[in-house]
């Protein structure tokens, strides 16, 4: 212990307090999200979108709950579909899910679970444990641990929505690698438009192979077949199945898109304040889009539905047909027997004009394939006629 005079010392020198005050207790940490208000919350929320991550931001406090219901830009990435014939397993159906004729009743959205399973109410009917005992805790293996909320459950208590993009997996159409199809269908009630790119295969600007023509023949005996490039369909397009293999790349994507289109019912029925709507899968297969004008049409007329499957009918189209036996583009990507297929219901084609036409089929597609879009548009046009289905 310090002597009198080394305690002056030090007191003098150091500047030390004459005595040791009692500590105070600090006051309580400032929560700078309270001073944020709604509407710049709402705005980082609908930066956010998708709804896991949103699932995840209602878990924080109870603004955030109560703020999350009123997003109105959702996202929602369907990790896995499955058909009706056994809704108990998602690996069940994965064959069929590439078959465009499958059922595509219910929507799994797996991933959801841990931060939605506390919300309860928001998700749905469901209710969850949000702290499981361990008895009844599962190994991380175990398909407990998947959400089988569908999308209309998930979106049921947002009540704002205005932008709704709903991701699939994957596309529905099976084809076999190299190939290229492509296609968007926007809808109101029925079908307005749809466009499809297709191609037999792809090469890359750094492929090493030869120039090849559709059904592997050579430029010589293309040219010799009857093959000249000169805008004009060559004769082997319709004897060696180039044209049968448009016709099924047509129906199939029609069908994969009125698929879609038949899903969305409830959810439009549910939110009436939907200005846009995009239907997509993660491969970039197919798109379907619907505008704020489409969705009204879709809820004063209802959709017809088709008799032999879940999907909505086709009406009667009017299809325009453009083909290149060899298409290469500016970034040296070569598309062997380039096709595209610009279709519209037989009515509205009656009123339309070409050039607004044009103009509609050239913006459809992104880089690179809009240049490639824009190539077929210069060639010869056909034209075909398909029934209702």
């Amino acid at each position: 212990m310090a002597s009198p005079r080394q305690d002056l010392f030090l007191r003098t020198h150091y500047h030390l307090p004459d005595r040791c005050e009692p500590s105070t207790p600090s006051s309580p940490p400032i929560d700078h999200f309270d001073r944020l208000p709604d509407s710049l919350l709402l705005l980082v929320f609908n930066k956010i979108g998708d709804v896991k991550a949103l699932g995840r931001c209602c878990v924080v406090s109870r603004r955030f709950h109560g703020l999350v219901p009123q997003v109105d830009n959702v996202v929602v990435k369907v990790d896995c579909v499955i058909s009706d014939d056994d809704p108990s397993s998602p690996n069940s159906s994965s064959d069929k899910g590439k078959s465009v004729f499958s059922h595509l009743v219910r929507f799994v959205l797996g991933g959801i679970v841990k931060p939605l399973q506390a919300l309860g109410q928001f998700l749905g009917p469901k209710k969850y444990d949000a702290h499981p005992s361990p008895a009844s805790a599962t190994s991380p293996g175990d398909h407990a641990d998947v959400s089988h909320h569908s999308p209309t459950e998930v979106l049921k208590n947002f009540n704002e929505i205005r932008q709704l993009r709903i991701e699939l997996p994957g596309g529905e159409l099976g084809i076999d690698d190299g190939v290229l199809l492509k296609w968007k269908a926007e809808f109101g009630s029925t079908l307005d438009s749809c466009v499809i790119l297709g191609a037999s295969s792809v090469l890359s600007s750094g492929a090493k192979n030869p120039l090849i023509f559709e059904n592997n023949s050579s430029p010589v005996e293309a040219l010799c077949n009857g093959g000249e490039d000169n805008g004009n369909i060559p004769e082997s397009f319709y004897t060696n199945g180039g044209l049968k293999l448009r016709v099924v790349w047509t129906i199939s994507s029609l069908i994969a898109a009125s698929a879609r289109h038949y899903l969305l019912q409830q959810i439009i029925s549910d939110h009436r304040t939907l200005e846009s709507l995009v239907l997509t899968d993660s491969d970039g297969q197919g798109v379907l889009k619907m505008n704020k004008e489409q969705l009204g049409e879709l809820r004063v007329k209802p959709l017809s539905a088709s008799a032999s499957a879940n999907r909505t009918l086709v009406p009667a189209l009017n299809m325009r047909l453009w083909y290149a036996p060899h298409l290469e583009l500016p970034d040296g990507v070569v598309l062997k027997g380039a096709t595209l297929v610009a279709i519209r219901p037989s009515e509205q084609s009656l009123v339309r004009k070409e050039v607004s036409d044009m103009c509609w089929i050239s913006s459809v597609f992104d880089e690179p394939y809009g240049t490639a879009v824009k190539l077929l548009l210069k060639r010869r046009t056909y034209c075909l006629e398909m029934n209702s289905f």
